[in-house]
């Protein structure tokens, strides 16, 4: 099971960035593109990590167990809950969306 959730996790090998660091880069940075907001054993995190294939690594992932800010942000767009997967495209907030709609928001 724990070989699993390492797996699993989508910041494996992954960018990885804080809430705070994220605000501080340019509008216009590949890093604020897309956005995942995530939690370890999340399965719907997970999902989607497999479901982007190699183009997870053009996403940044945050992780809102270790980064309060982020946990505050997702929980100031979901109506107070720590929903996850929360994806940003584009500076909009999109709870659990499908991969079509991440891929959709990757730069070219």
């Amino acid at each position: 099971m724990l070989a699993f959730l390492l797996w699993s996790f989508p910041w494996r090998g992954r960018r990885a960035i804080g809430h705070s660091k994220l605000q501080e880069q340019p509008a216009d940075s590949p890093a604020r593109a897309v956005v995942v907001y995530w939690r370890p054993g999340c399965l719907y995190c997970s999902a989607l990590r497999r479901r982007l294939g190699r183009s997870r690594t053009a996403v940044t992932w945050i992780n809102i167990w270790a980064d309060d800010e982020a946990a505050a942000y997702v929980r100031s767009v979901n109506g107070g809950n720590e929903t996850v997967p929360t994806v940003v495209i584009d500076g909009v907030a999109h709870t659990n969306p499908s991969v079509d709609v991440v891929r959709e928001g990757l730069p070219a």
